[in-house]
């Protein structure tokens, strides 16, 4: 089989998505912690924690210290390890196989579809790990007496077993799938899109250069076109049960209630740390992935 025949094996795409999201969430996970801070401030009609996202990291760092920066660290490993692995390692599967035989990849509508099955896909398997992440990002903002004080990502999930029954691992999931099909669709398409028409210029080649403008752009269009959906979810998997109710009834009341008691513009609240996480979180994850994939190409299909 010559080189241009080969493609790279299932369970390798699905490792090489993973270990990029892993190696990216490394470096971003502090935006991550400040962005579930500033989601969660002003909830229930409390005062404001946090005036902006510098006014966030500065208190932070005070009240909490450089390792509190990095809270969460070990949800936000495992949520990739489990979430990233699946939608990326399900959308590459997808995009050979919905490429023509001479190699062309499907169209942008085609794209966005596979990208809405590949973040479902990963949002159902990444949900315990993202609730975990929630939580463990959030712990920090309430007075030591009501902190949950999970000490890493397997002993959150092993305490709300416990405490809270096995299905609370899948609290939110409706939104969560909701957040990653609407995140998948616009940033998986957008950048392939995006990646696609900067080659067709003659500005760009298909370098880290390409890869990172790709990404910038992926990433804006994404944020601003997920960002209600991942208020709700952030707001359903921190919620506490008070007196055996739920603060919320579901996703579209943590909207209603938002829209109500802090304003429209808050669905939006967060947007620059989730920019620039979701943005360099983007750029890294790809660099990365297109790094492995060019890596074990060169490596293990230069046979004939």
């Amino acid at each position: 089989m010559s080189k241009q025949q080969q493609v790279i094996p299932t369970g390798v795409k699905f490792l090489f998505g993973g270990s990029a999201g892993m190696g990216a969430t490394l470096f971003v996970q502090p935006l991550d912690l400040v962005k579930n801070r500033l989601q969660l401030s002003g909830e229930g009609g409390q005062q404001k924690m946090y005036k902006n996202s510098w006014d966030a990291v500065t208190k932070i760092l005070k009240s909490e210290g450089i390792v509190g920066i990095y809270n969460g660290l070990s949800a936000g490993l495992l949520r990739q390890a489990t979430y990233t692995t699946t939608r990326l390692g399900v959308y590459t599967y997808l995009i050979d196989a919905f490429s023509s035989p001479d190699g062309t990849p499907p169209g942008f509508f085609k794209k966005a579809g596979l990208g809405m099955t590949a973040g479902a896909c990963g949002a159902f398997i990444g949900t315990p790990a993202e609730i975990s992440l929630i939580r463990m990002t959030a712990d920090g903002r309430l007075p030591p007496e009501q902190r949950r004080g999970y000490t890493s990502v397997f002993n959150a999930l092993s305490r709300m077993i416990k405490e809270e029954g096995l299905f609370t691992l899948w609290r939110g999931c409706l939104p969560t799938i909701g957040r990653a099909i609407v995140v998948n669709a616009a940033q998986l398409a957008s950048y392939s899109q995006a990646k696609q028409q900067l080659l067709s210029t003659d500005y760009f080649k298909d370098d880290i250069f390409c890869h990172f403008v790709a990404s910038m752009i992926s990433g804006l269009i994404t944020t601003a076109a997920s960002m209600p959906v991942d208020i709700a979810k952030t707001r359903i998997q921190n919620m506490k049960i008070v007196d055996g109710k739920p603060e919320y009834k579901g996703a579209f009341d943590v909207l209603g209630k938002v829209i109500r008691n802090e304003g429209i513009f808050s669905l939006w609240k967060g947007f620059t740390p989730y920019y620039f996480r979701l943005g360099p979180h983007t750029v890294l994850t790809f660099i990365f992935l297109e790094q492995m994939n060019k890596f074990y190409k060169n490596t293990f299909m230069t046979r004939n």
